[in-house]
């Protein structure tokens, strides 16, 4: 039920990233929504960030994502198959290639293969957290998220946030539930040093 009327543009102009989910996509109010929110970030100086959400997301709405990325969107959030599908290629180094420029940041997670940060000429390639055991991947994109725009927005570099990423991902894929079990503050400052 996400409309324009739901948007707080003072919120979003004290935010440092604004985070839009994919699935919400779907009702034309949530698109008048996201084009608001988007539009006040921007006017107010702050960045915008997008998680694709799901293969079939994107299948179903892979114009409206197009353009989203390449006029409305910061950070890019997808996992290899999801920039696969919004770019209708068949190899992820194509995806990579395809989302070069369309966005400033693009965060592609790779399940065990780690993530790839593209932004600009840059190029980030980050190991995956070694996890003890795989009990359930609910969360595991939001989590990197989460973890990323932390390291992000406090000032780490591209290749460091996604680390952050990675770990709190991890965390979250080791137990069933898509919430963490230990505090990820404390995990992260003991996993960096």
């Amino acid at each position: 039920d996400l409309g324009p009327d739901d948007i707080d543009l003072d919120l979003i102009a004290a935010s440092r990233v604004t985070y839009m989910e994919g699935y919400l996509w779907d009702p034309p109010s949530a698109k008048e929504a996201f084009v608001k929110a988007a539009d006040g970030a921007h006017q107010a100086g702050r960045k915008v960030s997008l998680s694709l959400s799901d293969p079939f997301c994107v299948d179903r709405h892979r114009d409206d994502f197009l353009d989203l990325t390449e006029n409305h969107v910061d950070i890019l959030f997808a996992n290899e198959h999801e920039i696969m599908s919004l770019y209708q290629v068949e190899s992820f180094d194509e995806s990579l290639q395809a989302v070069r420029g369309h966005c400033e940041i693009a965060a592609l997670t790779r399940g065990e293969k780690g993530s790839v940060i593209v932004s600009g000429d840059e190029i980030h390639m980050v190991d995956a957290e070694p996890v003890n055991g795989l009990a359930d991947t609910t969360g595991a994109g939001d989590a990197f998220a989460a973890g990323f725009l932390s390291g992000l927005t406090s000032g780490r570099n591209l290749a460091t946030s996604a680390r952050i990423g990675g770990i709190a991902a991890a965390e979250v894929i080791s137990h069933l539930g898509a919430r963490p079990d230990v505090s990820l503050k404390a995990l992260v400052g003991k996993k960096l040093g």
